[in-house]
């Protein structure tokens, strides 16, 4: 079996156990939508969601963060992981899209890219569940299961972007990058399943008998 024939196993697979991929980062509008983008490295999305809960009703503007300040920022983030970081971040991303984008979200790779704290992978989320452009994020978990089910040689996770747009149809990417989120959470997880017993593993490799070493992101 080759890369494309376990690409439209995955493919099948997944549109038959999640037909529908509801965001899983709860948002008011698209710049609440990359500020929980952002919060979410290093964090899980429930603890992100905890959080902003009680945020976003009361501030989901640019404007709102530019008046509050880094220190006030960080109080009501201080239970996510490096929240300093990302207040700072926050912050000053949250000041340019009010002096130099009107208060709205920019809607190119390059712009979003060149905000604080704002890297690639970031930026795509954005792109596809906010904008609905074409875009295929990479996180550590797509990665791994990318290398698992046998999509990419998972040199890092720019090559695997590159395998995985290769290999599947553009119209499924952003619907697919949360397909394999879902997946990997309920299915095929980094210390239960480790390549040998959910059903794509062993429908792309059914004589593969020890436990597959991935390469990290």
């Amino acid at each position: 079996m080759n890369e494309v024939q376990r690409a439209k196993i995955v493919l099948k697979i997944l549109n038959k156990i999640y037909p529908k991929t509801p965001i899983p980062l709860k948002h008011r509008n698209k710049f609440t939508l990359l500020v929980s983008v952002l919060l979410s490295a290093q964090c899980t999305d429930v603890n992100v969601n905890n959080v902003t809960k009680d945020i976003y009703p009361k501030y989901n503007k640019p404007k709102d963060f530019v008046k509050l300040g880094r220190k006030k920022i960080e109080k009501l983030i201080r239970s996510i992981g490096i929240f300093r970081v990302k207040a700072k971040s926050i912050y000053f991303l949250s000041k340019i899209l009010v002096e130099k984008y009107d208060g709205k979200v920019p809607k190119t790779f390059d712009e979003l890219e060149k905000l604080p704290g704002v890297g690639h992978k970031t930026a795509s989320v954005v792109m596809s569940q906010g904008f609905g452009y074409p875009a295929f994020p990479i996180d550590t978990h797509i990665h791994r299961l990318a290398q698992r089910w046998g999509l990419t040689n998972g040199k890092n996770v720019v090559q695997t972007e590159k395998d995985l747009k290769r290999l599947f149809p553009k119209k499924y990417w952003n619907k697919l990058h949360l397909q394999i989120i879902y997946y990997g959470r309920e299915y095929c997880k980094a210390r239960e399943c480790y390549g040998i017993t959910c059903k794509i593993c062993t429908t792309c490799y059914p004589n593969r008998k020890k436990p597959i070493r991935t390469i990290k992101a």
